[in-house]
Parts: structure tokens; sequence; C-alpha cells
């Protein structure tokens, strides 16, 4: 099963927020936490993991936190994922790692990059705007958080 990790869930959410909080100039990291009740530390890291992947920027002072390094719509839900875990796998080999007994013979492989591939363009074609215009039905409804994180696709569950 493919299954993004905890990390890319917690980057999707906070890239979700900023971008719907757009005309804010930065979001703390510490009300992003608050508000879906995600570990501190670990956000912390996965939102500096973002900067260095120039997704986000980093306001410094009182007034300080984060921001999207550029428009919403320009930010794919792949570029997030890739920044926080690396590129999407499905098998355990690679174009780049051919560590497998089975290389030689595997009838699956080209397959399953293929398949992997169309993944990644779906991912790729999701911009962060689209997920901030796609309010969640307690959203729409009652305005309030939603409790649990995004599943839009789980590479795996990475608990650091």
């Amino acid at each position: 099963m493919l299954r993004l990790s905890k990390k890319a869930d917690y980057a999707l959410m906070a890239m979700r927020h900023l971008a719907a909080h757009a005309e804010r100039e930065a979001v703390s990291a510490r009300e992003l936490a608050e508000s879906y009740d995600l570990p501190p530390e670990l956000l912390a890291k996965v939102l500096q993991k973002l900067v260095r992947g120039r997704l986000l920027t980093s306001v410094q002072g009182i007034r300080g936190g984060y921001g999207l390094a550029r428009s919403a719509a320009s930010i794919s839900v792949a570029d997030v994922i890739q920044a926080i875990d690396g590129p999407l796998t499905v098998t355990a080999c690679s174009e780049t790692n051919h560590n497998c007994e089975q290389y030689s013979k595997c009838n699956i492989r080209d397959p399953l990059w293929q398949i992997k591939d169309r993944i990644v363009s779906a991912l790729a074609a999701t911009s962060i705007a689209h997920l901030a215009t796609e309010l969640p039905p307690a959203i729409a409804t009652t305005g309030g958080v939603p409790a649990a994180p995004l599943n839009v696709l789980r590479k795996h569950d990475q608990r650091h």
C-alpha cells in the first residue's frame, strides 16, 4: 500500500493552512501545531524542511512564522511530499538502485514503475491552492478544523 509519512501529512496540512490564510504574512509553528493537534517539535522540523526545500519562507520576530515561498497554485502536492520524503517509490528497486536479487528477471518492476509515474503525475497536477479550495465537510458546515490528517496517498508511516 502506498502511504505518505506522518511528516508528509503534517507538511500538507500546514501548506494547506498557509494557502487558506495567504492574506497573513506569516503563521507561527505554534498556531499550526495547536490548530491541528500536531506535535510541535515534529512540526517545527517539517516546516524547516519545507523552508530548505524552498516551499516556505521563514519570518523572524514577534509576528514571525512561516509563509508560502510562492503562490499556492504553483506548489504541487508532489513538491511537498518530495521535499519531506524524497522521491516516491513503489518497489525496493528504482531506476538508480538495482540492488535486488531479482532485478534482472523481475517481471513486475516496469509495470509498477509506470503506475508510480501516474501517481506522481496526479500528485504533481494537484496544487496546494486546489487543496485549500476543497474544504472538507466538517469545515464547510461547522467552521471547525479537521480532526484527522490529510489522506491524499500515504507512502509509509515513518515514526521519527
